[in-house]
């Protein structure tokens, strides 16, 4: 997985509250991350999105830690795309990453989640709706 293959990207604020005893971004954390990114990311890939009329749940959730991430970290961010469509589900990619003081790339993690589409009111699966897998297209052509 490389950075470049990602156009969305939120800054992320690190809290002396994420830190564990060894002093790193705990682990149960990043997910925390992956959620904050989904948010701004559905708000920015799809006009269209409406939170109250309009979700989805998680059906899997991966994360696989490459290197430490600290509260000293520069520039701390999560990436995320659409990587593939089912009929009632799509799958994101994460990357959350930091500069080092080179002013180089640094990735701490890396991961992916199976989203299903629920009828809130039904409180069943649906299939994905068409707008949205155009916002999506749109947003990112290279799906």
């Amino acid at each position: 997985m490389s950075i470049e293959n990602f156009k969305f990207f939120k800054p992320l604020e690190l809290r002396w509250n994420d830190l564990d005893p060894i002093g790193h971004v705990n682990n149960v954390f990043y997910f925390e991350y992956f959620q904050i990114g989904r948010a701004y990311y559905m708000l920015d890939a799809s006009k269209q999105w409406d939170w109250t009329k309009h979700m989805f749940v998680i059906a899997h959730m991966e994360c696989d830690y490459q290197k430490e991430l600290t509260l000293t970290a520069i520039n701390p961010k999560v990436g995320l795309r659409v990587t593939k469509f089912g009929t009632k589900s799509f799958e994101f990619e994460y990357i959350i990453t930091s500069t080092n003081r080179k002013g180089e790339n640094v990735i701490h993690a890396i991961g992916k989640s199976t989203q299903v589409m629920i009828d809130m009111q039904q409180g069943k699966s649906i299939e994905l709706p068409e707008w949205l897998v155009e916002d999506f297209k749109q947003y990112e052509p290279n799906i």
